[in-house]
């Protein structure tokens, strides 16, 4: 019985790293970059969220804090306030709860009994939850770039925010969620808990 959990959590962490390798990598391919800022990378927050399919939330949590950690190590970006609050806040939500909280898909899918509809829902779940932690962030830390761009002037803060992440999220958000349940269809048994 040892054996067999030390075998499956190993195997699970390795899944884990692997996960977040793949996340890393597929961050760096951007399909296209979006007129107001941001770009649509390929699939990127996909590896997160089948990990939490997999696993279940709380490997799905660990796997996406541990992104969001690497995440920062590769390029963070100062608040344009240099207070600590403001970096807590950049660090908070742009890194920390932005990437961890794709971990969450399971909580909503599993309470589907049909798995593509449960797939689909916990995927959307979990890329809204990051775009709220964007939404959020550029209100309330990067509002002050706003007068950077011409479409924006005269926007309310809000109103900005929900633009500029928006344009990129919305889309990645979309992609995400096709890929997700194009994947269940054809690989339904990689989408089977594993906890």
């Amino acid at each position: 019985m040892f054996m067999t959990t030390t075998h499956t959590r190993l195997r699970t962490l390795i899944e884990c790293a692997l996960m977040v390798a793949l996340g890393t990598i597929l961050a760096q391919i951007k399909l296209f970059d979006m007129p107001f800022g941001g770009s649509v990378t390929l699939l990127s927050m996909l590896p997160f969220i089948l990990i939490s399919f997999r696993h279940g939330v709380k490997w799905g949590l660990f796997t996406g804090f541990i992104n969001s950690l690497l995440q920062m190590m590769m390029g963070f970006y100062p608040p344009p306030a240099n207070t600590v609050l403001a970096y807590v806040g950049v660090v908070l939500l742009d890194y920390v709860l932005a990437f961890t909280l794709l971990g969450t898909a399971d909580l909503v899918a599993k309470r589907f009994s049909n798995q593509t509809v449960g797939v689909a829902c916990g995927t959307i779940w979990a890329c809204a939850l990051r775009f709220l932690c964007s939404f959020l962030s550029g209100a309330l830390l990067w509002g002050s770039y706003q007068s950077s761009y011409e479409w924006a002037e005269g926007l309310n803060v809000w109103v900005y925010s929900l633009i500029y992440n928006g344009t990129y999220m919305l889309p990645e958000a979309i992609l995400t969620a096709l890929a997700a349940v194009l994947l269940v269809k054809a690989a339904p048994r990689l989408f089977q808990s594993e906890i």
